[in-house]
């Protein structure tokens, strides 16, 4: 390989009208490999991503299932809060009625006993007034009483007889 070699400008001219004829059918060869392979490239590309996407839908049916079993989930926690507050307005509403009944035995009762202390009251008041007319009659009587004495001293007196 040490040699080179001389060649016209004929030579060269020939050369390369052969290269020239050559070149196209060469590099076709060459091309066609290649698109081949990046065709089959491509293919395997657009099979991956088509299986990407079915392995997506699948993610999102079953994300789009799960979301519809939280929402069953939350319906039924909302049901649950739901009835426990009717229970709960259920109890107070009970609470309130016992309140109110109680209260209104407590107002009987009250009632009953002021009636009975008002009973009370005018017995005594009675018995005041009665004891008031009594003694009223007794210190009339002992004063008509210390009237008649007096007057009886003031007249034996007069008369000397004391």
């Amino acid at each position: 390989m040490g040699q080179i070699m001389e060649l016209s400008p004929e030579q060269l001219e020939s050369i390369g009208r052969y290269v020239r004829g050559n070149l196209s059918a060469w590099l076709g060869e060459i091309y066609t490999q290649r698109d081949m392979q990046l065709t089959e490239r491509m293919v395997r590309v657009e099979e991956e991503l088509k299986t990407q996407r079915e392995l997506m839908q699948q993610g999102f049916a079953l994300m789009e299932k799960r979301f519809e079993q939280v929402d069953k989930r939350f319906e039924t926690v909302d049901k649950r809060f739901e009835d426990m507050a009717k229970s709960i307005d259920q109890r107070f509403q009970q609470v309130d009625k016992r309140f109110e009944h109680m209260a209104a035995i407590m107002d009987q009762r009250f009632e009953h006993m002021a009636t009975s202390m008002d009973q009370r009251f005018e017995s005594m008041d009675k018995r005041f007034e009665d004891m008031h007319r009594y003694s009223n009659r007794w210190f009339t009587v002992i004063t008509i009483m210390l009237g008649i004495i007096t007057l009886g001293g003031g007249i034996l007196g007069y008369l000397g007889l004391q």
